[in-house]
């Protein structure tokens, strides 16, 4: 798999980023910890050498399947993480750090995230030189090799990027979702910071296993995603069904589809999470696709009939 540059740092990652929230199995169901490992493990095999991970996810349960999955070659991957808004008084950045180099059994930490800004989801909003101060410091003293954020809007990048040298931005995007490309992207392509896309496949939507009537289990977060509301999840059927022939005349599935695109975009990566080997595999097998440009273009204008009719809501989930 072809490498990419981290924004202007010197690190170098793969196209397709696996994204492990599903391994913390917080707000997911039917996880298990052996599959989580063994899809880890088959996403290196595959050519997958980043993977992104969280304080949150599970309270650093997804660390720890990541340290399991890939202690024994922990030099040949990248390993992304953050820190979650709770905890971004200086002190509690430091902490949170160890906390997280603990769990991924590793010295260091590749590329580490504030994973959404300052007040997030109640949390105390400190100003936001506290938490870049820690990270700076951290990285001076070799525990972090990188710093980027996720979730920020335009404004709050541009302040991030004031006081320490960030490197990426870490935003929902996808064919059915593209807040950021209004403000946020141009932004980050004339200042070099690379774009890794979560939610590439719209958690699960354009993988095209989700039919008319699908209803998620107990537990499952995305029974709050906005896209799964009737007139929304509506339209995504009918946006589907036009996706498939262009798949199929290409001889590869939905999913890889919906990546190729991403990764198409300059300067993006896609985060693209995988409960199974199977899901893994299929993952990887994106970044070896090249779509014709007029193929891109219908995709594109497929994707808007989606898009076009959201709001301006920038967060996925009614939580």
């Amino acid at each position: 798999m072809e490498l990419r540059s981290l924004g202007t740092s010197a690190i170098k990652i793969s196209p397709i980023i696996m994204g492990t929230w599903q391994a913390g199995k917080d707000m997911w169901v039917g996880i298990d910890d052996d599959e989580s490992v063994r899809a880890i493990r088959a996403a290196f095999d595959a050519g997958i050498t980043t993977f992104d991970t969280a304080e949150a996810y599970g309270n650093g349960h997804s660390e720890k399947m990541i340290a399991a999955a890939l202690h024994d070659i922990r030099d040949r991957v990248i390993i992304a993480t953050k820190v979650f808004s709770n905890h971004l008084k200086y002190d509690q950045v430091i902490a949170a750090c160890h906390r997280s180099l603990k769990n991924l059994n590793t010295d260091y930490i590749d590329l580490y995230q504030i994973h959404w800004p300052p007040g997030a989801f109640g949390s105390q909003k400190v100003s936001l030189e506290e938490p870049l101060s820690a990270l700076n410091n951290l990285k001076t003293q070799g525990k972090i090799r990188a710093i980027g954020v996720s979730n920020f809007s335009r404004s709050q990048l541009e302040q991030a990027a004031r006081q320490a040298d960030i490197v990426s931005l870490q935003p929902p995007f996808s064919l059915f979702w593209r807040k950021i490309e209004t403000e946020t992207l141009p932004y980050c392509r004339k200042n070099g910071i690379t774009l890794l896309a979560y939610s590439p496949m719209a958690q699960g939507l354009l993988t095209g296993k989700f039919g008319p009537d699908h209803q998620f289990a107990k537990g499952d977060h995305r029974s709050a995603n906005i896209l799964f509301q009737a007139n929304n999840y509506r339209r995504i059927q009918q946006a589907l069904d036009r996706l498939r022939p262009i798949a199929a005349a290409n001889g590869i599935s939905l999913a890889q589809l919906a990546l190729s695109w991403v990764i198409s975009q300059p300067g993006t990566c896609a985060v693209a999470g995988a409960r199974n080997t199977r899901q893994a595999v299929d993952n990887a097998g994106a970044a070896d696709i090249r779509l014709a440009d007029e193929d891109l273009a219908a995709i594109d204008k497929i994707g808007r009939t989606v898009t076009d009719h959201l709001d301006d809501r920038p967060v996925m989930w009614k939580f």
